[in-house]
């Protein structure tokens, strides 16, 4: 019987197998949905479809940089204890690598990673051999004269719980480090004024007025308080005007002009962030497992 393009499709989403192993179950069974669905099990490849509900907020970032080219890419697993598995790691380096040559996660996703599978379908054989829900979340990438990199609370060489790049035009000679450091401290919400979200401007300013106004004092004093606080904000939430933290005599923006370079751009990943994580009664738990 033929096998085509949509059976393996649809075999796929009944069991999240990958790709290659669809195709081979439906072959190996004669195009029979149920026997091949019965086949991934026998070989633990079905598994996968059983964890994909399961919230997957651990795990690691990885950087990788190549002459002025820098990625960082979340592989997410649910417990740290995974992340800490040689072959966790093992398959997150090997994606980073080919982050390198790729624009975008969907891009990536799709890039053939080894013996001829993608990157998705490498990812989800993983979670049937690992035995977690395992998750590609993001991908992010710089381009530059060079790229410094940085990883807080490194687990392995290049991957840790925070991976950070900066982009900057010119030769740099050690700064560039030094800058991703003050990145991972500070979570700076973007390079300069001109890149921040002008929805996140316009509430810090309305809370800002209010807070003005409440003062009672006149109007044009309350319009030069509300410029000075919205500068104060500017200062501290945008790169290249907070204070260095190896030198807060000067701003991270004047610390590269005095290396001479010029900060173009920086990535800044935190495992996890922005997962709604689940949180269960614990003695509702116990009594689950006890069958009460």
């Amino acid at each position: 019987m033929a096998i085509t393009a949509q059976m393996v499709k649809e075999l796929r989403e009944a069991s999240g197998a990958g790709m290659m192993d669809a195709k081979k179950a439906l072959t190996e069974t004669d195009g029979d949905m149920e026997a091949a669905i019965d086949w991934l099990r026998t070989k633990g490849l079905a598994k996968a479809a059983k964890k994909s509900g399961r919230t997957a907020a651990e795990g690691l970032v990885a950087v990788a940089v190549r002459g002025g080219v820098g990625v960082a890419v979340e592989l997410n697993s649910e417990t740290d204890f995974v992340a800490r598995n040689a072959e966790f790691q093992g398959l997150l380096r090997r994606i980073a690598e080919k982050a390198l040559d790729q624009p975008d996660l969907a891009s990536l996703l799709a890039a053939s990673l080894e013996g001829g599978k993608s990157v998705a379908d490498s990812v989800t054989e993983k979670v049937a051999t690992i035995g977690e829900n395992m998750a590609l979340r993001r991908m992010e990438r710089v381009e530059g004269d060079s790229v410094a990199s940085y990883v807080h609370n490194a687990a392995a060489e290049g991957m840790g719980k925070i991976g950070v790049l900066v982009a900057l035009k010119g030769q740099d000679t050690g700064i560039g480090r030094q800058i991703a450091m003050h990145v991972a401290a500070t979570n700076p919400a973007s390079l300069s004024e001109a890149d921040l979200n002008p929805a996140l401007v316009e509430r810090e300013k309305a809370v800002l007025s209010e807070q003005a106004r409440a003062s009672g004092k006149p109007e044009q004093v309350i319009e030069k308080m509300i410029q000075g606080r919205m500068g104060k904000f500017f200062e501290e939430v945008t790169l290249l005007n907070q204070k260095f933290v190896v030198n807060p005599d000067v701003t991270v923006g004047q610390a590269a002009k005095d290396a001479g370079v010029e900060v173009t751009g920086f990535v800044r990943l935190a495992v996890g962030e922005g997962i709604e994580r689940e949180v269960e009664d614990f003695a509702a738990e116990v009594a689950r497992t006890a069958g009460r």
